[in-house]
């Protein structure tokens, strides 16, 4: 980060100003440092955090304007071709791509964390059977820092990596675990010689009295779903991680925030909301009603455009690539559901109304056909996507508390309550 000039903001008494540097990123837009504004008694708002930068991270770039994701400066498109989820972790975490005998040890031992505490599963049967998974994820989670005392010094370099590794294997043992409740299933435990998205598909759809075999090309798609859901930068959850982080809480609580953060319709359940709206339309042949109702303001369209991104979301065309390619391996194309979503992209992407506005079928939309398509129940989609974005999230957190400049968060606020007023006796009170 260096200065890349000043600004002057000038008052309307036309005789004081405050000079302010202008810090300029490896990319994206320079960025003017207000931290000395607050010497003048005054503080800027920005609800939402819409045009302010919290923090500085070396991590994630992402311009919606050019429609690029970067992790540690690599485009998300190489790294779903070429890369699997694992290999992801450790760039993120590390910040370079590892050898290939890196690699190994990595994936090594991320899969020698996968076990939960035995007595982690007494925890889920305090929940009653039809908790959403969410919640019991925030519960769980949370309770790891009540059995794992030997990686909670925040300020040990190693004891941060012993967590995030814990954290990477553990996430997805509890995700399936939660779902394996909710049904009444017996719990099932990871089994060596799978791959990350393999064990997670086999702890999810194993039984004790029938062989399960994974679907190579099933635990591809999930694999690179969790690899697209990754990182996104300074994200809601992810500011959450940090804030909580800043304090000084201990990282599984840390993710546990963000967890809850992700549960929210706004965040996490995009993809969710996709499938609820596909059953909601019913059948093909009211797409085209629908639509028209889209355009009159009568109907919301899930799945399509993005907040950040104001072209193509870059994730949306490889995650395109993958829905056909597990609908042709599942034989699904012509399910009326699949059907369905199929002619609703279809008018997204050749009708003006859409293209002109640049409601592009997102990442959303197609996980959320392929996370159907593989057999997954819609109340687990918000739990794998917190599953893929733990590693981000506890990046961040590591980032953050190795910054030596790292303060504990506080923002200010415009306060518009009632000023200051005397106590009235109740019997005084009209």
């Amino acid at each position: 980060m260096a200065e890349a000039s000043k600004v002057t903001l000038s008052y309307n008494d036309g005789q004081n100003s405050v000079e302010l540097p202008v810090l300029k990123g490896t990319l994206g837009p320079d960025v003017v440092d207000i931290r000395a504004f607050g010497k003048t008694g005054m503080f800027t708002h920005d609800p939402g955090f819409l045009s302010t930068s919290s923090c500085e991270s070396k991590i994630t770039f992402i311009d919606g304007d050019l429609g690029q994701l970067y992790y540690r400066g690599y485009p998300i498109e190489q790294l779903a071709e070429k890369s699997d989820y694992l290999e992801v972790c450790y760039l993120l975490l590390n910040g370079e791509l590892p050898t290939k005998q890196q690699k190994e040890q990595f994936d090594y031992t991320v899969m020698r964390h996968n076990m939960l505490h035995d007595q982690i599963h007494n925890f889920f049967r305090g929940f009653r059977r039809d908790a959403h998974p969410m919640a019991v994820m925030v519960g769980v989670v949370g309770a790891l820092s009540a059995f794992y005392h030997d990686s909670l010094d925040i300020n040990d370099p190693r004891h941060r990596e012993v967590a995030a590794f814990r954290l990477i294997a553990k996430v997805p043992t509890i995700a399936a675990q939660a779902y394996r409740y909710n049904k009444g299933l017996p719990l099932s435990y990871p089994k060596a010689g799978l791959s990350y998205a393999e064990n997670f598909l086999y702890m999810m759809f194993s039984t004790p009295v029938a062989e399960y075999t994974v679907n190579p090309i099933t635990a591809r798609a999930l694999d690179r779903i969790f690899t697209l859901h990754a990182d996104h930068e300074q994200n809601a959850s992810t500011s959450t991680v940090r804030l909580s982080g800043s304090s000084g809480a201990n990282p599984f609580a840390c993710i546990a925030a963000g967890i809850a953060c992700l549960w929210g319709p706004s965040h996490g359940g995009a993809n969710e909301a996709v499938l609820k709206m596909l059953d909601e339309i019913g059948d093909v042949s009211k797409v085209a009603d629908f639509m028209q109702g889209v355009k009159d303001k009568r109907y919301k369209l899930m799945g399509f455009g993005h907040r950040v991104y104001k072209n193509m979301d870059p994730r949306a065309a490889i995650m395109r690539e993958t829905c056909h390619e597990v609908l042709n391996e599942l034989g699904l194309h012509d399910d009326p559901k699949f059907k369905l979503a199929m002619a609703l992209e279809k008018i997204a992407l050749e009708d003006p109304y859409f293209i002109e506005r640049k409601l592009y079928p997102n990442v959303d939309f197609y996980s959320g056909i392929v996370l159907s398509a593989i057999g997954i129940p819609v109340s687990m989609f918000t739990p794998i996507f917190a599953l893929a974005r733990t590693v981000g999230w506890i990046s961040h957190w590591s980032e953050m508390i190795a910054d030596p400049t790292m303060k504990i968060g506080r923002p200010r606020q415009l306060y518009t309550g009632a000023p200051r007023r005397d106590y009235i006796d109740i019997e005084k009170r009209g």
